[in-house]
């Protein structure tokens, strides 16, 4: 038996897709990125945006015609809206939250009366998430043999008038962090370098517990002291954090920890007061940049990544020039720029959209160039100047060795070296791109810039 798994949008989904390979694989499936070899086929979608649920119909509407030559079950989970889930119920075998991947393979033993009638909600509801330490305690399968995603968190409590998640995932769940601690040892002791710690808000973590559960930067702090006496190197990021909830203390943390990646990714969104009011993001333009003076005073080496959105609801143009503003003043390493769209159970869904759309891809074109001036010049201060690099891959184009240094800058080696795929090691910087590096291997003894 073979089965086919389809993982669209956040990294969440990733996580947890390697739970539900856990899950199958225990059942006898055998993976295959074939999909005329698999009987079961399944995806982990993503309704926070349009164009993960739009690959969703495609895909499913190749598998329902497939169905007309053989015996095929399908099934879907992940975030998704309860909008979305009602039309998925017609066009899917079986739909189940993550919270209730342990009772996957019932479903797929009884098909026939699992079936959507029996699924079927009856309004949008927030979901609940009193099952999701279940999913956690199934140990996933992991994809990669050096990379790691790892989750601490479930569900957000922010509810900013954009964002589909709190709907998706219900309302926030903190992992134990005696579960956590001990998966990112696993993990170490396996030769992980790279473990990326998961949540829709991160450093609120444990605040659900009541002071039943240490916080975000204590739990920082355990995984740095266990990285200072494992004696192996290894980066632990995070993402995503909000900064309503990003102390001093957190960064404090990162600062004294070597195995803490020194690279944060702070989500502004916005870079004006008005549009972050109508966001509900509950922070200031004064408190984000206290948070990166205190990331520039304490790691100045530090890169800093971020999300922004143009042509939120009613943006006029002076405040998309407060944006750029602030793209000038932070010169972020990255920032990931979306153009605003309506998503169903969000707070904005029922405003009208009053920015057109040839205004947001004008305001896109224009924030990426700022971005882009940044961006080069960070990079151009590297050349010359000798990184730790994770190697990860191969360039598409020249086949060359590709890899991530700590601030997951991307570089290009001048060889192909897929011996040292998984690798941590020394890489001197030749050139420089807006989003890309070059750079040529040195001997492990070389003395690195900080």
């Amino acid at each position: 038996m073979k089965y086919h798994l389809i993982t669209l949008g956040c990294q969440m989904n990733l996580s947890d897709s390697e739970r539900v390979s856990a899950v199958l694989e225990q059942m006898g499936y055998e993976r295959t990125e074939n999909e005329e070899e698999a009987t079961l086929l399944g995806m982990l979608a993503c309704s926070v945006r349009q164009k993960p649920i739009d690959k969703v119909y495609n895909k499913i509407a190749q598998w329902n015609r497939a169905k007309n030559k053989r015996n095929l079950i399908t099934f879907i989970s992940g975030c998704i809206l309860p909008a979305d889930k009602d039309k998925f119920l017609k066009l899917f075998d079986l739909i189940f939250p993550m919270s209730e991947l342990s009772q996957l393979p019932d479903m797929i033993r009884n098909y026939g009366v699992v079936n959507a009638a029996s699924l079927q909600v009856s309004k949008p509801v927030m979901p609940k998430n009193e099952h999701i330490v279940d999913l956690w305690h199934i140990k996933p399968k992991y994809e990669s043999t050096y990379e790691a995603f790892v989750p601490i968190q479930n569900g957000c409590d922010k509810f900013c008038t954009f964002c589909a998640v709190p709907y998706t995932r219900g309302r926030e769940v903190s992992r134990p962090s005696e579960d956590i601690l001990n998966e990112v040892q696993h993990l170490v002791n396996q030769g992980y370098k790279s473990i990326t710690l998961l949540g829709q808000n991160v450093n609120s973590y444990g605040l659900d517990k009541n002071g039943a559960e240490i916080n975000f930067a204590e739990l920082l702090k355990q995984i740095g002291e266990y990285g200072k006496t494992s004696g192996e190197e290894f980066w632990v990021y995070f993402t995503s954090p909000h900064p309503q909830d990003m102390g001093r203390d957190v960064i404090e943390v990162i600062a004294e920890y070597r195995c803490l990646a020194k690279q944060i990714h702070l989500p502004m969104q916005s870079g004006d007061e008005k549009v972050l009011i109508k966001m509900n993001r509950r922070h200031s333009m004064d408190k984000y940049r206290k948070i990166v003076e205190d990331i520039r005073e304490l790691i100045p080496q530090a890169t800093l990544f971020t999300d922004i959105i143009v042509g939120f609801t009613g943006e006029n143009e002076a405040e998309f020039q407060n944006t750029v503003a602030a793209m000038n003043e932070f010169q972020f390493n990255m920032a990931y720029i979306a153009m605003y769209s309506p998503r169903p159970g969000a707070a904005s869904y029922r405003w009208e959209d009053e920015v057109s759309q040839e205004v947001k891809k004008d305001r896109f074109h224009r924030l990426s160039e700022v971005m882009k001036i940044h961006t080069r010049h960070y990079n151009e201060l590297l050349v010359g100047k000798t990184v730790r690099l994770l190697v990860n891959g191969t360039d598409r184009k020249t086949g060359f060795s590709t890899g991530l240094t700590e601030g997951k800058l991307n570089v290009r080696l001048d060889r192909k070296a897929p011996e040292l795929k998984g690798q941590i090691v020394n890489v001197r910087i030749t050139s420089a791109a807006d989003f890309s590096l070059s750079g040529e291997l040195v001997l492990q003894e070389e003395k690195l810039e900080s």
